[in-house]
């Protein structure tokens, strides 16, 4: 029976953005049905301890940096380091890719697209033109995609349980995968994501 993995993120985090080709080669590999599920991060820091980025001392602020260099370095992949429209707002894009799973379309596709929209080509994710081009450029219906984002009561209703749900979880950064009731935080836990999936 394949596994579940429910994936908790938000599709402006530049760590969902770095790990999310590799997720999703890891679930093909071993057949792992993925549940797609973009939050509202801002509510999780809220009951969690976190803080937003621009709320942090200098000395993490500084680090993050640092470490999104070296991640960049090492996947070989772009990356903006000061992406003009971040840190923005990513419930657009959370619902369009909600609005997309609904659809019976890729969503875990158009979430790392979201991402690469934002850290390796500098656009605005929040922009609904830019989630309608980069949704189209997948084979989508970006445009269809985007109506039932703005105007399906459902998807926002999805959002908003997903959120609850992830804060109910403990979930508190992104990207976060819970598998079997495991719960492993950040692209650098991969391979802890995989050896759970190989049973191992």
């Amino acid at each position: 029976m394949s596994k579940i993995v429910d994936y908790y993120f938000t599709p402006q985090s530049p760590w969902a953005y770095l790990g999310g080709k590799r997720f999703a080669e890891i679930a093909k590999k071993h057949g792992a049905t993925v549940a797609v599920k973009p939050i509202d991060l801002g509510k999780a820091f809220s009951v969690s301890g976190g803080l937003p980025l621009a709320k942090r001392p200098p000395q993490r602020q500084a680090y993050r940096l640092l470490e999104l260099a070296r991640w960049k370095k090492k996947l070989g992949v772009p990356l903006v380091t000061h992406p003009t429209h971040f840190p923005g707002d990513g419930k657009p894009a959370s619902l369009m890719i909600i609005a997309a799973r609904m659809n019976g379309d890729d969503a875990l596709a158009l979430a790392n697209a979201c991402g690469a929209a934002l850290w390796a080509e500098d656009r605005n994710v929040a922009d609904w033109d830019v989630l309608v081009d980069v949704a189209n450029k997948l084979g989508m219906d970006g445009k269809g995609l985007r109506l039932a984002a703005e105007t399906n009561s459902e998807v926002e209703q999805d959002f908003q349980t997903a959120t609850e749900e992830a804060m109910a979880r403990d979930v508190f950064g992104a990207p976060s995968y819970i598998i079997d009731g495991e719960l492993f935080w950040g692209q650098d836990r991969l391979d802890f994501v995989e050896d759970k999936l190989a049973g191992r």
